[in-house]
Protein backbone atom coordinates (compact mmCIF):
# COMPACT_ATOMS: atom_id res chain seq x y z
CA UNK A 1 0.00 0.00 0.00
CA UNK A 2 1.09 3.47 -0.99
CA UNK A 3 2.58 5.77 1.65
CA UNK A 4 -0.07 9.11 1.88
CA UNK A 5 0.78 12.43 3.80
CA UNK A 6 -1.90 14.15 5.12
CA UNK A 7 -2.27 17.31 7.11
CA UNK A 8 -4.64 17.32 9.67
CA UNK A 9 -4.35 21.23 10.88
CA UNK A 10 -6.91 24.06 9.51
CA UNK A 11 -5.42 25.28 5.97
CA UNK A 12 -6.06 29.70 5.96
CA UNK A 13 -5.53 31.44 3.23
CA UNK A 14 -1.94 31.12 2.06
CA UNK A 15 -1.20 28.16 3.88
CA UNK A 16 -1.05 25.85 0.69
CA UNK A 17 2.08 28.07 -0.55
CA UNK A 18 4.11 26.32 2.34
CA UNK A 19 1.82 22.69 1.81
CA UNK A 20 1.76 22.68 -1.65
CA UNK A 21 1.43 19.12 -2.78
CA UNK A 22 5.27 19.08 -4.18
CA UNK A 23 6.50 20.48 -0.60
CA UNK A 24 4.64 17.57 0.97
CA UNK A 25 5.86 15.40 -1.23
CA UNK A 26 9.50 16.28 -0.03
CA UNK A 27 8.72 16.09 3.44
CA UNK A 28 7.03 12.73 2.57
CA UNK A 29 10.25 11.36 1.02
CA UNK A 30 12.72 12.66 3.88
CA UNK A 31 10.28 10.81 6.54
CA UNK A 32 10.51 7.62 4.02
CA UNK A 33 14.20 8.01 3.88
CA UNK A 34 14.84 8.66 7.24
CA UNK A 35 12.55 8.35 10.52
CA UNK A 36 13.09 4.92 11.57
CA UNK A 37 16.59 5.92 12.26
CA UNK A 38 15.23 8.70 14.09
CA UNK A 39 13.35 6.60 16.23
CA UNK A 40 16.07 3.79 17.00
CA UNK A 41 18.18 7.05 17.99
CA UNK A 42 15.49 8.40 20.40
CA UNK A 43 15.32 4.98 21.86
CA UNK A 44 18.93 5.10 22.60
CA UNK A 45 18.72 8.10 24.36
CA UNK A 46 16.76 6.06 26.95
CA UNK A 47 18.63 3.81 27.18
CA UNK A 48 22.03 5.75 28.17
CA UNK A 49 19.91 7.52 30.36
CA UNK A 50 19.26 4.49 32.48
CA UNK A 51 22.67 3.30 32.28
CA UNK A 52 23.85 6.64 34.53
CA UNK A 53 20.67 5.81 36.58
CA UNK A 54 22.74 2.62 37.05
CA UNK A 55 25.88 3.84 37.84
CA UNK A 56 27.91 4.67 34.16
CA UNK A 57 29.82 7.37 33.91
CA UNK A 58 29.64 10.33 31.45
CA UNK A 59 33.21 10.74 29.85
CA UNK A 60 35.19 11.28 26.55
CA UNK A 61 34.46 8.22 24.18
CA UNK A 62 37.23 5.77 23.50
CA UNK A 63 35.59 4.46 20.03
CA UNK A 64 36.31 7.84 18.31
CA UNK A 65 39.63 8.98 20.16
CA UNK A 66 41.54 8.70 16.65
CA UNK A 67 38.95 11.09 15.76
CA UNK A 68 39.85 13.66 18.41
CA UNK A 69 43.78 12.87 18.30
CA UNK A 70 43.69 13.23 14.34
CA UNK A 71 44.53 16.52 12.47
CA UNK A 72 41.70 17.95 10.28
CA UNK A 73 39.62 20.58 9.96
CA UNK A 74 36.35 21.22 8.64
CA UNK A 75 35.13 22.68 5.16
CA UNK A 76 34.53 26.40 3.98
CA UNK A 77 32.65 28.93 5.82
CA UNK A 78 30.28 31.23 3.37
CA UNK A 79 31.30 34.71 3.44
CA UNK A 80 28.24 36.58 5.47
CA UNK A 81 29.03 34.28 8.09
CA UNK A 82 32.29 35.01 8.57
CA UNK A 83 31.56 37.73 11.26
CA UNK A 84 29.12 36.54 13.68
CA UNK A 85 30.08 38.51 16.73
CA UNK A 86 25.93 39.72 17.55
CA UNK A 87 23.72 37.31 16.83
CA UNK A 88 19.57 38.06 17.67
CA UNK A 89 17.16 35.24 18.98
CA UNK A 90 13.12 34.98 18.05
CA UNK A 91 10.07 33.22 16.92
CA UNK A 92 9.19 34.21 13.05
CA UNK A 93 5.77 35.16 14.32
CA UNK A 94 4.85 37.63 15.07
CA UNK A 95 5.90 39.28 11.45
CA UNK A 96 6.80 42.86 12.90
CA UNK A 97 9.05 40.92 15.57
CA UNK A 98 10.56 39.07 13.04
CA UNK A 99 11.28 42.46 10.60
CA UNK A 100 12.39 44.29 13.94
CA UNK A 101 14.65 41.38 14.50
CA UNK A 102 16.39 41.51 10.78
CA UNK A 103 16.42 45.35 11.16
CA UNK A 104 18.20 45.39 14.56
CA UNK A 105 21.80 45.67 13.80
CA UNK A 106 22.63 42.50 14.74
CA UNK A 107 24.76 40.59 12.30
CA UNK A 108 22.88 37.42 12.11
CA UNK A 109 19.19 36.18 13.07
CA UNK A 110 18.43 33.10 14.59
CA UNK A 111 14.40 32.83 13.40
CA UNK A 112 13.44 30.47 15.95
CA UNK A 113 10.75 27.20 15.34
CA UNK A 114 11.82 25.44 18.88
CA UNK A 115 12.20 26.73 22.25
CA UNK A 116 10.46 30.14 21.51
CA UNK A 117 7.90 29.56 19.73
CA UNK A 118 4.59 27.23 20.63
CA UNK A 119 4.21 24.90 17.57
CA UNK A 120 0.71 25.97 16.84
CA UNK A 121 0.21 24.91 13.00
CA UNK A 122 -1.04 28.42 12.37
CA UNK A 123 2.67 29.69 14.14
CA UNK A 124 4.12 27.00 12.08
CA UNK A 125 2.29 28.15 8.81
CA UNK A 126 2.90 31.62 9.37
CA UNK A 127 6.75 31.25 10.25
CA UNK A 128 7.26 29.90 7.17
CA UNK A 129 5.11 31.69 5.24
CA UNK A 130 6.89 35.23 6.82
CA UNK A 131 10.38 33.38 5.85
CA UNK A 132 9.60 33.17 2.29
CA UNK A 133 8.08 36.69 2.22
CA UNK A 134 11.31 37.88 3.58
CA UNK A 135 13.33 35.66 1.39
CA UNK A 136 11.23 37.27 -1.67
CA UNK A 137 11.63 40.81 0.02
CA UNK A 138 8.15 40.78 0.08
CA UNK A 139 7.17 40.98 3.75
CA UNK A 140 6.07 44.42 5.35
CA UNK A 141 3.57 45.15 8.13
CA UNK A 142 1.70 47.87 9.11
CA UNK A 143 0.57 47.60 13.16
CA UNK A 144 -3.14 48.66 13.55
CA UNK A 145 -3.01 49.98 16.92
CA UNK A 146 -0.12 52.38 16.65
CA UNK A 147 -0.22 52.86 13.06
CA UNK A 148 3.78 52.03 12.75
CA UNK A 149 5.15 50.76 9.76
CA UNK A 150 7.52 47.47 9.90
CA UNK A 151 9.81 47.16 6.40
CA UNK A 152 13.17 45.77 6.01
CA UNK A 153 16.22 47.67 5.72
CA UNK A 154 18.60 47.58 3.19
CA UNK A 155 21.06 45.77 4.97
CA UNK A 156 19.51 43.38 7.31
CA UNK A 157 20.93 40.17 9.56
CA UNK A 158 21.67 36.93 7.88
CA UNK A 159 18.83 34.99 8.50
CA UNK A 160 19.67 31.41 10.26
CA UNK A 161 16.72 29.20 10.77
CA UNK A 162 16.64 26.35 13.84
CA UNK A 163 14.11 24.36 13.52
CA UNK A 164 12.61 21.57 16.38
CA UNK A 165 14.78 18.84 17.78
CA UNK A 166 14.39 15.55 16.99
CA UNK A 167 12.58 14.15 19.98
CA UNK A 168 9.64 16.77 18.57
CA UNK A 169 7.03 15.49 16.20
CA UNK A 170 4.56 17.38 14.42
CA UNK A 171 0.96 15.88 14.98
CA UNK A 172 -0.32 17.99 12.24
CA UNK A 173 1.58 15.86 9.34
CA UNK A 174 1.04 12.23 9.27
CA UNK A 175 2.65 9.54 6.75
CA UNK A 176 0.11 6.39 7.05
CA UNK A 177 -1.00 7.88 10.50
CA UNK A 178 2.64 8.57 11.36
CA UNK A 179 3.86 11.75 12.84
CA UNK A 180 6.50 13.46 11.27
CA UNK A 181 9.30 14.85 12.64
CA UNK A 182 9.45 18.23 13.59
CA UNK A 183 13.03 18.86 12.61
CA UNK A 184 12.46 17.33 8.77
CA UNK A 185 9.39 19.35 9.15
CA UNK A 186 10.50 22.77 10.00
CA UNK A 187 13.98 21.98 7.94
CA UNK A 188 12.62 20.51 4.99
CA UNK A 189 9.59 23.35 4.39
CA UNK A 190 12.60 25.94 4.66
CA UNK A 191 14.79 24.21 2.32
CA UNK A 192 12.28 22.99 -0.27
CA UNK A 193 10.73 26.61 -0.63
CA UNK A 194 13.99 29.09 0.17
CA UNK A 195 17.61 27.53 -0.95
CA UNK A 196 17.94 28.58 -3.95
CA UNK A 197 16.36 32.39 -3.57
CA UNK A 198 19.20 32.57 -0.35
CA UNK A 199 21.79 31.54 -2.85
CA UNK A 200 20.73 33.76 -5.52
CA UNK A 201 20.29 36.66 -3.17
CA UNK A 202 23.98 36.22 -1.93
CA UNK A 203 23.62 34.11 1.11
CA UNK A 204 22.40 30.51 1.61
CA UNK A 205 20.16 27.91 3.61
CA UNK A 206 21.86 28.48 7.17
CA UNK A 207 20.27 26.50 10.52
CA UNK A 208 21.04 26.39 13.78
CA UNK A 209 20.46 22.28 15.09
CA UNK A 210 19.45 21.68 18.40
CA UNK A 211 19.37 19.44 21.43
CA UNK A 212 21.43 16.68 19.96
CA UNK A 213 22.71 14.29 22.18
CA UNK A 214 25.31 11.89 20.47
CA UNK A 215 27.22 11.76 17.19
CA UNK A 216 25.04 9.42 15.86
CA UNK A 217 22.43 11.80 15.96
CA UNK A 218 24.37 14.53 13.79
CA UNK A 219 25.61 11.77 11.30
CA UNK A 220 21.57 11.37 10.75
CA UNK A 221 20.61 14.95 10.17
CA UNK A 222 24.36 15.01 7.77
CA UNK A 223 22.25 12.65 5.58
CA UNK A 224 19.49 14.63 6.00
CA UNK A 225 20.66 17.64 4.49
CA UNK A 226 22.53 15.69 1.93
CA UNK A 227 19.71 13.97 0.79
CA UNK A 228 17.56 17.20 0.73
CA UNK A 229 20.08 18.86 -1.23
CA UNK A 230 20.62 16.28 -3.79
CA UNK A 231 16.59 16.09 -4.11
CA UNK A 232 16.80 20.36 -4.38
CA UNK A 233 19.70 20.28 -6.71
CA UNK A 234 22.43 21.75 -4.81
CA UNK A 235 26.14 21.10 -4.43
CA UNK A 236 26.47 18.95 -1.16
CA UNK A 237 27.98 21.40 1.36
CA UNK A 238 26.10 24.11 0.52
CA UNK A 239 23.87 24.05 3.54
CA UNK A 240 25.63 25.34 6.68
CA UNK A 241 24.54 24.36 9.76
CA UNK A 242 25.70 25.46 13.57
CA UNK A 243 25.09 22.88 16.28
CA UNK A 244 24.24 24.30 19.78
CA UNK A 245 26.25 22.11 22.70
CA UNK A 246 23.16 22.35 24.71
CA UNK A 247 22.95 18.51 26.33
CA UNK A 248 25.74 17.30 28.90
CA UNK A 249 25.85 14.14 26.71
CA UNK A 250 27.21 16.58 23.77
CA UNK A 251 29.90 18.15 25.60
CA UNK A 252 32.12 15.14 25.26
CA UNK A 253 31.61 14.43 22.01
CA UNK A 254 32.36 18.25 20.28
CA UNK A 255 35.22 16.78 17.90
CA UNK A 256 32.74 14.21 17.10
CA UNK A 257 29.94 16.88 16.14
CA UNK A 258 32.29 18.79 14.08
CA UNK A 259 33.38 15.76 12.02
CA UNK A 260 29.89 13.90 11.22
CA UNK A 261 28.81 17.01 9.79
CA UNK A 262 32.03 18.40 8.64
CA UNK A 263 31.05 19.37 4.79
CA UNK A 264 28.11 21.37 6.19
CA UNK A 265 29.15 22.75 9.90
CA UNK A 266 30.38 26.21 10.57
CA UNK A 267 30.52 26.35 14.25
CA UNK A 268 28.94 25.55 17.61
CA UNK A 269 27.15 27.58 19.96
CA UNK A 270 27.17 27.32 23.98
CA UNK A 271 23.53 27.10 24.89
CA UNK A 272 23.80 27.54 28.10
CA UNK A 273 20.51 27.19 29.63
CA UNK A 274 19.39 23.99 28.21
CA UNK A 275 22.81 22.91 28.90
CA UNK A 276 22.32 23.58 32.39
CA UNK A 277 19.09 21.78 32.47
CA UNK A 278 20.08 18.83 30.77
CA UNK A 279 22.63 18.41 33.70
CA UNK A 280 20.51 18.37 36.10
CA UNK A 281 17.85 16.09 34.05
CA UNK A 282 20.93 14.02 33.30
CA UNK A 283 21.63 13.16 37.11
CA UNK A 284 18.21 13.83 38.31
CA UNK A 285 18.29 10.39 40.18
CA UNK A 286 21.79 10.93 41.32
CA UNK A 287 21.14 12.71 44.44
CA UNK A 288 25.01 14.29 44.79
CA UNK A 289 23.77 16.83 41.83
CA UNK A 290 22.12 19.51 43.34
CA UNK A 291 22.09 23.03 42.46
CA UNK A 292 21.91 25.99 44.20
CA UNK A 293 19.16 29.01 42.99
CA UNK A 294 19.31 29.52 39.37
CA UNK A 295 20.72 33.07 39.91
CA UNK A 296 23.76 31.36 41.51
CA UNK A 297 24.21 28.92 38.70
CA UNK A 298 26.14 31.36 35.92
CA UNK A 299 28.86 30.81 33.32
CA UNK A 300 31.49 31.97 35.90
CA UNK A 301 30.47 29.17 37.81
CA UNK A 302 33.89 26.82 37.19
CA UNK A 303 31.60 23.71 35.28
CA UNK A 304 29.34 26.58 33.08
CA UNK A 305 32.91 28.29 32.43
CA UNK A 306 35.09 25.09 31.39
CA UNK A 307 32.18 24.17 29.15
CA UNK A 308 32.58 27.30 27.19
CA UNK A 309 36.14 27.11 27.18
CA UNK A 310 36.44 23.68 25.78
CA UNK A 311 33.75 24.34 23.45
CA UNK A 312 35.81 27.77 22.11
CA UNK A 313 39.13 25.62 21.93
CA UNK A 314 37.59 22.35 20.36
CA UNK A 315 35.93 24.67 17.47
CA UNK A 316 38.98 26.73 16.80
CA UNK A 317 41.05 23.66 16.38
CA UNK A 318 38.53 22.60 13.54
CA UNK A 319 38.30 25.91 12.01
CA UNK A 320 35.14 26.63 13.24
CA UNK A 321 33.09 29.22 15.33
CA UNK A 322 32.59 29.12 19.18
CA UNK A 323 29.49 31.35 19.55
CA UNK A 324 29.21 32.26 23.16
CA UNK A 325 25.25 31.48 24.56
CA UNK A 326 22.49 33.50 25.15
CA UNK A 327 21.59 36.38 27.44
CA UNK A 328 18.42 36.72 28.67
CA UNK A 329 17.69 40.05 29.87
CA UNK A 330 15.56 42.73 28.42
CA UNK A 331 15.96 46.87 28.28
CA UNK A 332 12.42 48.40 27.80
CA UNK A 333 11.50 51.68 27.94
CA UNK A 334 8.64 50.49 30.58
CA UNK A 335 11.68 49.18 33.02
CA UNK A 336 12.64 50.86 36.19
CA UNK A 337 15.97 52.76 35.19
CA UNK A 338 17.50 51.11 37.78
CA UNK A 339 16.47 47.78 36.35
CA UNK A 340 18.10 48.90 32.84
CA UNK A 341 21.06 49.71 34.28
CA UNK A 342 21.67 46.49 36.06
CA UNK A 343 20.51 44.06 33.17
CA UNK A 344 22.88 46.31 31.17
CA UNK A 345 25.99 45.84 33.63
CA UNK A 346 25.00 42.02 34.01
CA UNK A 347 24.83 41.57 30.23
CA UNK A 348 28.39 43.27 29.52
CA UNK A 349 30.08 41.55 31.86
CA UNK A 350 29.14 38.29 30.57
CA UNK A 351 29.86 39.00 27.20
CA UNK A 352 33.22 40.74 28.13
CA UNK A 353 33.46 36.96 29.74
CA UNK A 354 32.76 35.47 26.29
CA UNK A 355 35.41 37.89 24.33
CA UNK A 356 37.98 36.85 27.00
CA UNK A 357 37.48 33.08 26.36
CA UNK A 358 37.38 33.68 22.63
CA UNK A 359 33.95 33.39 21.77
CA UNK A 360 33.51 34.69 18.16
CA UNK A 361 30.13 36.07 18.66
CA UNK A 362 26.79 35.69 21.51
CA UNK A 363 23.44 36.11 21.51
CA UNK A 364 21.02 38.61 22.58
CA UNK A 365 17.52 38.38 23.01
CA UNK A 366 16.60 42.37 22.41
CA UNK A 367 17.02 44.75 19.45
CA UNK A 368 17.66 47.11 22.25
CA UNK A 369 21.27 45.27 23.34
CA UNK A 370 22.53 44.77 19.87
CA UNK A 371 24.36 47.92 19.88
CA UNK A 372 26.12 47.42 23.75
CA UNK A 373 26.83 44.13 22.61
CA UNK A 374 28.28 45.33 19.39
CA UNK A 375 30.78 47.68 20.76
CA UNK A 376 31.98 45.60 23.20
CA UNK A 377 33.21 42.37 20.41
CA UNK A 378 34.32 45.26 17.62
CA UNK A 379 36.37 47.20 19.65
CA UNK A 380 38.11 43.85 21.15
CA UNK A 381 38.27 41.82 17.79
CA UNK A 382 40.99 42.04 15.33
CA UNK A 383 39.20 40.79 12.77
CA UNK A 384 35.66 39.71 12.28
CA UNK A 385 36.31 36.48 14.50
CA UNK A 386 38.67 35.48 16.99
CA UNK A 387 39.69 31.79 15.38
CA UNK A 388 43.07 31.79 16.17
CA UNK A 389 42.22 32.70 20.03
CA UNK A 390 42.47 29.72 22.55
CA UNK A 391 42.17 29.18 26.10
CA UNK A 392 45.11 25.93 26.13
CA UNK A 393 43.30 24.80 29.15
CA UNK A 394 43.06 21.13 29.73
CA UNK A 395 39.51 20.51 30.59
CA UNK A 396 38.96 17.33 31.69
CA UNK A 397 35.85 15.45 32.83
CA UNK A 398 35.54 16.30 36.27
CA UNK A 399 35.67 20.15 35.40
CA UNK A 400 32.58 19.50 33.21
CA UNK A 401 31.11 17.95 36.03
CA UNK A 402 32.09 19.39 39.49
CA UNK A 403 28.70 21.16 40.65
CA UNK A 404 29.11 23.71 43.02
CA UNK A 405 29.05 24.13 46.70
CA UNK A 406 25.47 24.17 47.75
CA UNK A 407 25.74 25.20 51.70
CA UNK A 408 23.26 27.80 52.37
CA UNK A 409 22.35 28.36 48.74
CA UNK A 410 19.11 27.04 48.39
CA UNK A 411 16.67 29.96 49.19
CA UNK A 412 12.77 30.57 49.20
CA UNK A 413 13.21 33.46 46.85
CA UNK A 414 15.11 30.77 44.59
CA UNK A 415 12.03 28.71 45.06
CA UNK A 416 9.38 32.16 44.11
CA UNK A 417 11.61 32.82 41.02
CA UNK A 418 11.27 29.60 39.62
CA UNK A 419 7.59 28.93 40.44
CA UNK A 420 6.70 32.68 39.00
CA UNK A 421 8.50 31.48 35.92
CA UNK A 422 6.97 28.50 35.26
CA UNK A 423 3.50 29.95 35.99
CA UNK A 424 3.99 32.82 33.80
CA UNK A 425 5.82 30.84 30.67
CA UNK A 426 2.74 28.14 30.42
CA UNK A 427 0.36 30.44 30.51
CA UNK A 428 1.31 31.78 27.39
CA UNK A 429 3.41 29.17 25.95
CA UNK A 430 -0.72 27.39 26.08
CA UNK A 431 -2.48 30.02 24.44
CA UNK A 432 0.68 29.94 21.36
CA UNK A 433 3.11 32.46 22.71
CA UNK A 434 6.45 30.58 22.93
CA UNK A 435 8.68 33.23 24.61
CA UNK A 436 7.72 36.01 26.62
CA UNK A 437 9.38 39.00 29.47
CA UNK A 438 9.33 37.26 33.28
CA UNK A 439 10.56 39.68 36.06
CA UNK A 440 12.53 41.94 33.39
CA UNK A 441 14.39 38.51 31.73
CA UNK A 442 13.35 36.51 27.99
CA UNK A 443 11.81 33.14 29.24
CA UNK A 444 11.26 30.65 26.74
CA UNK A 445 11.44 26.85 27.13
CA UNK A 446 14.82 26.48 27.51
CA UNK A 447 14.68 28.90 30.99
CA UNK A 448 11.71 27.36 31.82
CA UNK A 449 13.55 23.94 31.93
CA UNK A 450 16.09 24.72 34.21
CA UNK A 451 13.45 26.39 36.83
CA UNK A 452 11.07 22.78 36.60
CA UNK A 453 13.76 20.58 36.75
CA UNK A 454 15.21 22.18 39.83
CA UNK A 455 11.79 22.70 41.64
CA UNK A 456 11.26 18.62 40.86
CA UNK A 457 15.09 17.68 42.14
CA UNK A 458 14.37 19.97 45.34
CA UNK A 459 10.75 18.38 46.04
CA UNK A 460 11.91 14.72 45.50
CA UNK A 461 14.94 15.05 47.69
CA UNK A 462 13.56 17.16 50.50
CA UNK A 463 16.43 19.80 49.98
CA UNK A 464 16.68 22.42 53.09
CA UNK A 465 16.83 26.03 52.33
CA UNK A 466 19.47 28.41 53.67
CA UNK A 467 16.58 29.10 56.61
CA UNK A 468 16.36 25.09 57.66
CA UNK A 469 12.99 25.00 55.93
CA UNK A 470 12.58 21.99 53.98
CA UNK A 471 11.61 21.93 50.81
CA UNK A 472 8.02 19.96 50.60
CA UNK A 473 4.08 19.69 48.63
CA UNK A 474 3.40 21.75 51.60
CA UNK A 475 5.77 24.51 51.36
CA UNK A 476 5.43 24.77 47.64
CA UNK A 477 1.90 24.86 47.76
CA UNK A 478 1.88 28.06 50.11
CA UNK A 479 4.59 29.37 47.77
CA UNK A 480 2.12 28.82 44.59
CA UNK A 481 -0.79 30.43 46.16
CA UNK A 482 0.83 33.45 47.06
CA UNK A 483 2.78 33.69 43.73
CA UNK A 484 0.03 33.18 41.78
CA UNK A 485 -2.16 35.99 43.02
CA UNK A 486 0.87 38.54 43.00
CA UNK A 487 0.45 37.66 38.74
CA UNK A 488 -2.91 38.43 38.60
CA UNK A 489 -2.63 41.73 40.20
CA UNK A 490 0.17 42.32 37.76
CA UNK A 491 -1.49 41.80 34.82
CA UNK A 492 -4.46 43.52 35.94
CA UNK A 493 -2.78 46.31 36.81
CA UNK A 494 -1.27 46.24 33.35
CA UNK A 495 -4.57 45.66 31.55
CA UNK A 496 -5.56 49.34 33.53
CA UNK A 497 -2.40 51.04 32.60
CA UNK A 498 -2.94 50.33 28.96
CA UNK A 499 -5.78 49.08 28.19
CA UNK A 500 -4.28 45.80 26.89
CA UNK A 501 -7.34 43.18 26.84
CA UNK A 502 -5.49 40.53 24.78
CA UNK A 503 -4.70 38.34 28.19
CA UNK A 504 -8.20 38.24 29.36
CA UNK A 505 -8.43 34.61 28.33
CA UNK A 506 -5.06 33.50 29.62
CA UNK A 507 -5.46 31.54 32.70
CA UNK A 508 -2.64 31.62 34.55
CA UNK A 509 -4.65 29.37 37.82
CA UNK A 510 -4.59 26.36 34.47
CA UNK A 511 -0.53 27.30 33.98
CA UNK A 512 -0.53 27.09 37.92
CA UNK A 513 -1.63 23.32 38.17
CA UNK A 514 0.03 22.30 34.97
CA UNK A 515 3.40 23.80 36.38
CA UNK A 516 2.54 21.99 39.72
CA UNK A 517 1.69 18.66 38.21
CA UNK A 518 5.39 18.54 36.41
CA UNK A 519 7.29 19.51 39.57
CA UNK A 520 5.47 16.95 41.79
CA UNK A 521 5.23 13.67 39.57
CA UNK A 522 6.92 10.59 40.60
CA UNK A 523 8.17 10.24 36.61
CA UNK A 524 10.12 13.41 35.39
CA UNK A 525 8.95 14.48 32.02
CA UNK A 526 12.23 14.70 29.23
CA UNK A 527 10.65 18.00 28.04
CA UNK A 528 8.28 20.26 29.64
CA UNK A 529 6.39 20.55 25.77
CA UNK A 530 6.07 17.18 24.96
CA UNK A 531 2.70 16.79 27.13
CA UNK A 532 2.24 20.23 26.64
CA UNK A 533 2.02 19.64 22.46
CA UNK A 534 -1.33 17.50 23.35
CA UNK A 535 -2.93 20.17 24.74
CA UNK A 536 -2.88 22.78 21.90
Amino acid sequence: MAKSIKINGNILSRYNEIISNEALQFIKEIHEEFNNKRLELLSQRKKRQKAIDNGDKLDFLNETKKIRDSSWKIKNIPKDLLKRQVEITGPPVPKKMLISALNSGADCYMTDFEDSLTPTFDNLMQGQLNIKDYVNKKIDFIDEKSGKEYKLNNKTAVLIVRPRGLHLDEKNATVNEERISGTFFDLGLTLFHNAKKLIQNGSGPYFYLPKLEHYLECRLLNDVIKFCEKKIGLDIGTVKVTVLIETINAVFQMDEFLWELKDHIVGLNAGRWDYLFSYQKVYRNTKKVILPDRSKVNMFVPFMSNYNKLLVDTCHKRGAFGMGGMSAQVIAKTNPKEVNEKALLGVKKDKERELKQGNDGAWVAHPSLVDPIKNIFEKNFDGPNQLKKFNNEKISRRDLLDEPKIDNAITETGIRENLNEGIEYLAFWIIGTGCCVVNYLMADAATCEVSRAQLWIWLRYEVKLDDGRVVDEKLIDELIKDELNKIKKKFIVWKERTGDKSLDHVSFESAAKIFKEMITKKDFDDFLTLPLYEKI
